[in-house]
């Protein structure tokens, strides 16, 4: 299958940005672009979280820069950090505190660099308080949080991780797995992000084992697989992590995102901007 014009597009944006920054010599930036034309044109069957890998591979090769987004990451979790304090005391406080975690972990989702390269936190927070989600299968989360055994919450970004902390303090279940990536992917969250903002002290912090913005089972390591196979309840966040399980189709699985493109749209069926908890079911 072949990849969807508008992911070319988000990637030469994304790349353009990162090659002003890390700026290549000339024959080397003639390369990179080579690559990045043919990688574009022979896909070879790799989804699009795959696809970036390549490209920041590529780009370590000619650059040294393993993590480019490093200094991103690292604001992302401070920011976040400051507004965990404020918003802690208002999920305690709250009727409904569940629901206000909840929230606040899905406008975390919106601390993205492989989507934009500017986003507004607190204008999201505002957004996401307000609207009701355009899938809400909420209910069901909390019901099946409550007889899970087992919880496997996979994570996404940096800064965004804070706001799944708020949300499995909330949870207060014993038995939580948090997964982070293998190895830097786009400002996806890693071990030291993850222990940076205290992840385990709420969660046992485990790895996918691979270093993609995504959860790839078939490239997963063994020990991170086991642990999947074994969840009694999946919690996905964002849409590279949702790209990578659509296909499952497992009724453990519970999408937890902000919809922040249109083919992500198109697959979810909902409008751009929507915040959604989705879970399909079961099979």
């Amino acid at each position: 299958m072949s990849l969807d014009l508008r992911c070319i597009d988000c990637f030469d944006r994304s790349y353009h940005a990162l090659l002003s920054r890390f700026p290549l010599p000339e024959a080397q930036r003639t390369e990179f672009t080579g690559f990045f034309r043919q990688l574009m044109k022979n896909q070879s069957g790799l989804t699009s979280p795959e696809i970036q890998r390549e490209l920041q591979l590529k780009l370590k090769e000619y650059t040294g820069i393993s993590d480019p987004y490093l200094e991103e990451k690292h604001q992302s979790n401070r920011l976040a950090l400051e507004l965990y304090q404020e918003w802690k005391t208002k999920v305690l406080v709250s009727d409904q505190p569940f629901n206000l975690a909840l929230r606040l972990s899905i406008a975390g989702n919106i601390m993205d660099y492989g989507a934009s390269q500017q986003f507004d936190i607190y204008k999201t927070i505002d957004q996401v308080l307000a609207a009701g989600f355009a899938i809400d299968h909420s209910e069901r989360l909390r019901k099946r949080i409550r007889e899970a055994g087992h919880i496997m919450y996979l994570g996404d970004n940096a800064g965004e991780i804070v706001f799944d902390k708020l949300f499995i303090e909330t949870m207060m279940h014993p038995n939580v797995y948090y997964a982070v990536k293998g190895g830097p992917a786009i400002n996806d969250a890693t071990m030291e992000d993850a222990l940076a903002i205290g992840m385990d002290t709420v969660a046992d912090v485990i790895s996918t084992g691979y270093d993609v913005s995504s959860t790839i089972l078939a490239k997963s390591d063994s020990g991170f697989r086991s642990l999947y196979d074994s969840a009694d309840l999946i919690l996905s966040k964002g849409q590279g992590n949702f790209e990578g399980l659509l296909t499952e189709r497992d009724s453990r699985l519970f999408f937890l995102l902000m919809v922040k493109c249109d083919l992500i749209a198109e697959k979810v069926g909902v409008p751009k901007g929507s915040f959604v908890v989705l879970n399909y079911g079961e099979n």
